[in-house]
Order: structure tokens, then C-alpha cells, then sequence
């Protein structure tokens, strides 16, 4: 049975979400990515297995080496879902300060 990652569970972890901002840059190797950590190269290529399956990175083969690029479509999709919380809170910060601002002119 081939279950599908859930891509939040794959942006939870801290490691994961350095890999996509290293990649997001250009496109690198699973080795380059690999040195950018101070953990073993089979626990990176876990992580990279990890968003490759949820789609958040997308792997081309160049000769004998795998190269990983940064899915932008993806990542716009997981923004799209946390926009409308984005909203509420921007709204709900804006309504404190100006409950503040009325408080600050009262004194």
C-alpha cells in the first residue's frame, strides 16, 4: 500500500523545512544538500525521500547525479490553505491595536 505524506507533517520538521530553503535557491544534489547538515547522509536522504513524496521538491536525473529543485506550485498550494488564517489574525491584531492606540490616548 503506497500512502501519501501529508505535506504539513513534512513542513512540521525543522530539517525538512532547511532543505526547502536551501533548494528553494537552486537546485542541488542530495550530497550538497547533505553537508549543509551535521547529521548522516541516509537521515537526509530520508527527509529528501519525505518531500519528494508529498511533491514539495521534484527530482531530474543529470548523468549520474539526482538533482533536487524546490516545487513552487506545492508550496503555493500549502499557502493558499493557511491564507484565510493569515487574514483572521492580521484582523484580530489590527483590532488590539487600535483597542491600544484608544487606551494610550485615554492616559
Amino acid at each position: 500500500m503506497n500512502l501519501r505524506r501529508d505535506v504539513f507533517q513534512a513542513i512540521a520538521d525543522p530539517t525538512r523545512r532547511a532543505i526547502l530553503l536551501l533548494v528553494a535557491t537552486q537546485s542541488m544534489t542530495a550530497g550538497v544538500i547533505a553537508a549543509n547538515f551535521d547529521t548522516a547522509r541516509p537521515t537526509v536522504s530520508k527527509h529528501l525521500q519525505i518531500l519528494t513524496e508529498c511533491e514539495l521538491l521534484q527530482q531530474e536525473q543529470n548523468g549520474r547525479e539526482i538533482y533536487y529543485h524546490f516545487n513552487a506550485k506545492k508550496m503555493k498550494e500549502v499557502a493558499d490553505f493557511i491564507e484565510p488564517f493569515r487574514k483572521m489574525w492580521d484582523d484580530r491584531f489590527n483590532k488590539l491595536e487600535d483597542v491600544m492606540k484608544k487606551y494610550k490616548s485615554k492616559k
